[in-house]
C-alpha cells in the first residue's frame, strides 16, 4: 500500500450516557490513553500524552452506568478527531428523547471529518443520525431484528464483526471493538504504537472469529454496482487462483474496460487491491495465530513464501516475522 502520513490526532471523545456499560467505556479510554502515552514517548514528550482522551456526556453531567455506578465525565459533547459510542442497555427511544443533542452532534462531527465508532448498541446512534443509510453496518447479534426494523435503509451485515464506510466504523461486540481501536491507533499513531498498546493493555489476540479487514469500506462508496459485486467476490475468493481476465468476462466486461472501471470506482488498481486484501488478512493471522509464515502465505494465496515476505514488507515496511514478533514479544 502506498505510504501515507498519519493524520494528526488531538482529541478522542468517548460518549457516556445513562445505561452505558462501564466496562466498554473504560476499555476504550484505556486503549486510547495508553496510545497517547506511547505516542507521546515516541515524540519525545516523556510521559506527557500526545493527545487527549475524554469522556463526554450530552450535557456535561455525570451519568449512571448499567450496573448503577456514577461515572464522572470530562465535559459536554465537543469537537473530536475520533468519537466512540460504547454499548449501552436501555430503551433507545427513551434515550434519544433524553439526549436530543447526540444526533445533530454526530451529523456535524461526520461533516467535519471525525471518525465515528459505534460498538454493539452504540451503532444505533449512527443509524439514527442517518449516517449509515445505504452503507454497510453491523451490531450485536441479539439486536439484528430490532436494528433491521428500525433502520431498513442500512445494509446490515450479520456475517461481519467489523464494518467501515466513509470513516464510520461498527463493531459487533467487545472483542471486535478492541480490534477496531487497534486499527485506529495504527492509522493515527503508527504500527509500532498500535503493537505496543496491544501488549500494554493485555490485549488478547486469540479469538473465535476472523477479525476481517478494515480500511476498504471507503472504496465502496461509489455507484458502480458491478464493481461492488466484484469487490465482494474478491473478499470471498482472495486466496483462490484466478485471472482478472476471467473475472472481467464473468461480469460482462473486457479486461480493459474492467481495469478502467475498477480504478475509476475504487481509486485502486485491481492487483493492488487484491494484494491489500491478502496482506491485511495475513496481518490478522500473524497477530492472532501461531501458524507458520509459510502456511499463512499459502492460505492467503501465495505459494512462494519468499515472494509473500517481500510483498508484505512493501505494504507494511516490516517483515512478517518482525510484524508477528512485535505483537508477541513481552514488553522490554
Amino acid at each position: 500500500m502506498r505510504a501515507q502520513s498519519a493524520p494528526v490526532l488531538k482529541h478522542v471523545g468517548i460518549v457516556a450516557i445513562d445505561g452505558v456499560f462501564a466496562s466498554t467505556l473504560m476499555q476504550a479510554k484505556d486503549f486510547f490513553h495508553m496510545a497517547s502515552l506511547r505516542h507521546g514517548k515516541q515524540q519525545g514528550l516523556g510521559l506527557q500524552p500526545a493527545f487527549r482522551t475524554r469522556i463526554l456526556s450530552p450535557d456535561g453531567q455525570p451519568v449512571r452506568s448499567f450496573s448503577g455506578d456514577s461515572i464522572a465525565v470530562d465535559g459536554p459533547l465537543a469537537a473530536c478527531d475520533i468519537v466512540v459510542l460504547p454499548a449501552f442497555w436501555g430503551d433507545f427511544d427513551a434515550l434519544e428523547r433524553r439526549y436530543p443533542q447526540i444526533v445533530p452532534w454526530l451529523r456535524r462531527s461526520h461533516a467535519e471529518g471525525t471518525a465515528l465508532c459505534g460498538e454493539a448498541t452504540g451503532v444505533f446512534w449512527l443509524a439514527q443520525a442517518g449516517l449509515l443509510d445505504g452503507k454497510e453496518a453491523t451490531t450485536y447479534w441479539r439486536f439484528y431484528r430490532e436494528f433491521a426494523e428500525r433502520f431498513p435503509n442500512v445494509l446490515l451485515n450479520q456475517e461481519k464483526h467489523l464494518t467501515d464506510a466513509d470513516d464510520m466504523f461498527c463493531a459487533s461486540g467487545v472483542t471486535s471493538a478492541c480490534d477496531l481501536y487497534i486499527y485506529l491507533i495504527e492509522r493515527f499513531c503508527g504500527g509500532s504504537v498500535a503493537q505496543a498498546v496491544a501488549r500494554d493493555t493485555l490485549y488478547e489476540v486469540q479469538r473465535s472469529y476472523t477479525p476481517g479487514r478494515i480500511g476498504f469500506g471507503g472504496q465502496k462508496l461509489h455507484h458502480d454496482p458491478t464493481i461492488l459485486q466484484i469487490q465482494q467476490w474478491l473478499e470471498d475468493h482472495f486466496a483462490d487462483k484466478f485471472r482478472f481476465e476471467d473475472v472481467a468476462r464473468d461480469h460482462g466486461m473486457s479486461i480493459r474496460n474492467f481495469m478502467r472501471r475498477f480504478q475509476a470506482a475504487t481509486g485502486d488498481k485491481p492487483l493492488h487491491y487484491l494484494q491489500r486484501l491478502r496482506i491485511e488478512t495475513a496481518k490478522g493471522m500473524l497477530s492472532s495465530t501461531r501458524k507458520s509464515i509459510k502456511t499463512i502465505s499459502y492460505e492467503v494465496g501465495y505459494d512462494d513464501a519468499s515472494f509473500f515476505a517481500r510483498l508484505f514488507r512493501q505494504h507494511t515496511e516490516l517483515s512478517p516475522h518482525h510484524y508477528r514478533r512485535q505483537f508477541m514479544q513481552k514488553e522490554s
